[in-house]
């Protein structure tokens, strides 16, 4: 939820109106010698992490967790080659991914590849994270229920780099890959399976009993912030680097893992996260020119691209794979049964002038965001609604008549009530009673002017038809912990209090199916949406690689509404010039490859 890193906060636009800014996607490293040692301090905007255990729970949905340990503990699948959308063989963990048995079998051949400590790279490391999980999936943050662990029925290991996992349905071989094996890191059973920190380590994790018991002692660790860099949990990896120092307000560091086994080993002597709660600070040390060395510039600070170019900053632009929007709490106990009303979120949406925003707002830089899959990153996947602007463009008008249509007294510029409740077509709907209003509060993560700007604008425009939105920012960190997963079985009033929340975006994997987004039960679907159709299409592009599979999900999608759709914003990446390696980004992957980053001689 809101995963901002470097990869996502500091990628930027496709094109666009400024002639300091490349584009990130086709940008290439600079040539030529380059000399080894440095630091480079990078500006991290908006939050910081607070778990080092690379399996959060399932109640952690900081998605800058993955910031900090994905340069440590590399998924099996590394996503993203520069900013391509395939999978990066040279990164990855595996040798082969063969999938045979018409999809239901897939053999795994591992790297010959060591952990910081010397120790082997085992098919041993990846049955004790296939234990943990297999008894703790539902307290696993990134936990799909049917998918990995469930739909493996048996796990077996020919020898010391193979493993064999039969599945229980055939998968779309892409989809698994991309989508599945990205989210499943390799962990040292030899130095984390035991039960505290004075046990020794042994086979716990072979009985459910000790998986379980291993998993709890291994999540109590890795919330202990203030040990992040000094336990000798967290020094055993296998990633390019070990993390050498980290403070609880955000602030950490890297240095090179001198044992790591990948072919790019890293030239830098230490990168520094350096964090920012606003934009202002930010540019303001951009300015500055010596405290920054890779920062994105806030959209509302474009006109600073040509300075900083001649203060020795390059500016590259890169498109993000993701969406953005509008959760909507389908089971709060006040507004929970409009928001539930498809009709109302269709009028919501009609109101939001999407296009207004993304020139205003964005100057330009942002994806329309006409449904679950970008407009501008989303490769083939973009179906030709989305295309052509996406099923609810914007029309006062129609919101306005769709209202009066289901029995509300519309108030333009006032309050919206419901003057004819039901449950006929004509009527304001299940739950909804006779003078219920239509206002909503609206929480959103805050730091960014351009954000303040686009919900001021939004609630602007939502007037127009009598709905009233009260806006309430707050920090990611603090947002998040207010915002449960919501149900018709489980709501309570501690984190299911909200009615609308925005956290910025979500990335997508490679495969940018909704799988976790708008599927029951997803770990990013907060506001509860279920509808049995949605699932079906879902696993529709899950078990087959069928296009019009594709496009009859996304369109669907698009016009249901589970999240109410906001325009992408895009950053700027600003970097030193003399630093090389940094484009093209990856936006794909949570750790930014600064293996391949050196200064120029």
């Amino acid at each position: 939820m809101g995963t901002l890193t470097l990869a996502m906060v500091a990628v930027a636009c496709t094109g666009g109106g400024n002639g300091a800014i490349t584009n990130g996607a086709s940008a290439k490293p600079a040539k030529g010698p380059v000399k080894r040692g440095g630091t480079v301090t990078i500006a991290e905007l908006g939050a910081a992490p607070d778990f080092i255990f690379p399996l959060p729970p399932a109640t952690n949905q900081n998605g800058y967790n993955a910031n900090l340990t994905e340069a440590m503990w590399p998924y099996l699948v590394y996503a993203g080659d520069g900013a391509k959308s395939v999978v990066n063989k040279e990164k990855s963990l595996f040798t082969s991914l063969d999938y045979t048995n018409a999809n239901k079998r897939l053999t795994i051949r591992l790297k010959s590849w060591n952990w910081s400590d010397g120790r082997p790279i085992t098919s041993r490391d990846f049955s004790f994270v296939y234990n943990l999980l297999k008894a703790n999936a539902s307290n696993w943050n990134a936990h799909l229920v049917g998918l990995f662990p469930e739909d493996v029925s048996k796990v077996t290991t020919p020898d010391a780099h193979t493993v064999v996992l039969d599945l229980t349905k055939a998968y779309n071989p892409d989809f698994y890959t991309d989508d599945v094996l990205s989210t499943i890191p390799l962990l040292p059973q030899h130095a984390w399976d035991k039960t505290s920190a004075t046990g020794t380590v042994g086979d716990h994790d072979t009985t459910t009993a000790g998986a379980k018991a291993v998993y709890a002692y291994l999540q109590k660790e890795g919330a202990k912030t203030t040990a992040f860099a000094t336990s000798p949990l967290w020094q055993v990896v296998d990633g390019p680097w070990k993390l050498a120092e980290f403070r609880t307000n955000g602030y950490y560091s890297y240095v090179p893992n001198t044992a790591y086994s990948g072919s790019a080993k890293p030239v830098l002597d230490k990168v520094v996260l350096s964090p920012f709660t606003t934009d202002t600070p930010e540019i303001n040390a951009l300015r500055s020119g010596s405290s920054l060395d890779v920062a994105s510039l806030p959209l509302n600070d474009i006109k600073q691209a040509e300075a900083l170019k001649s203060s020795g900053y390059s500016i590259a632009s890169v498109p993000i794979p993701g969406v953005s929007g509008i959760l909507p709490n389908l089971h709060n106990s006040s507004v929970g049964p409009v928001l539930s009303q498809l009709y109302v979120r269709q009028a919501f949406e009609y109101l939001i002038n999407r296009t207004q925003i993304v020139s205003k707002v964005y100057n330009g830089y942002a994806d329309p965001g006409n449904g679950p899959v970008p407009v501008k990153a989303g490769g083939p996947w973009v179906s030709a609604l989305e295309k052509a602007d996406g099923p609810y463009p914007y029309s006062p008008d129609k919101a306005k008549a769709l209202l009066q249509a289901h029995g509300w007294k519309v108030v333009p510029g006032g309050t919206t009530t419901c003057e004819n409740p039901g449950t006929a077509s004509s009527q304001c709907g299940a739950g909804i009673k006779a003078g219920q209003a239509l206002t909503f509060d609206l929480v959103y993560s805050s730091g960014r002017a351009t954000t303040d700007e686009q919900n001021a604008a939004i609630k602007s425009s939502e007037a127009q038809a009598g709905i009233t939105v009260n806006l309430r920012s707050e920090p990611f960190n603090t947002l998040i912990s207010k915002i449960g997963t919501c149900t018709a079985q489980s709501h309570p009033s501690s984190t299911c209090g909200w009615q609308l929340a925005e956290f910025g975006y979500d990335p997508y994997p490679l495969y940018p199916n909704g799988t976790g987004f708008f599927d029951t039960g997803g770990y990013n679907n907060a506001g509860g949406y279920s509808d049995p159709k949605m699932d079906q299409l879902v696993k529709a592009t899950e078990y087959g690689s069928s296009a019009q599979a594709f496009t009859a999900y996304e369109d669907y999608t698009a016009r249901q509404l589970p999240w109410l759709w906001l325009p992408l914003r895009e950053g700027l990446l600003v970097y030193r010039t003399k630093l090389q390696g940094v484009v093209p980004l990856n936006p794909f992957s949570s750790a930014n490859t600064f293996e391949d980053w050196a200064y120029s001689k």
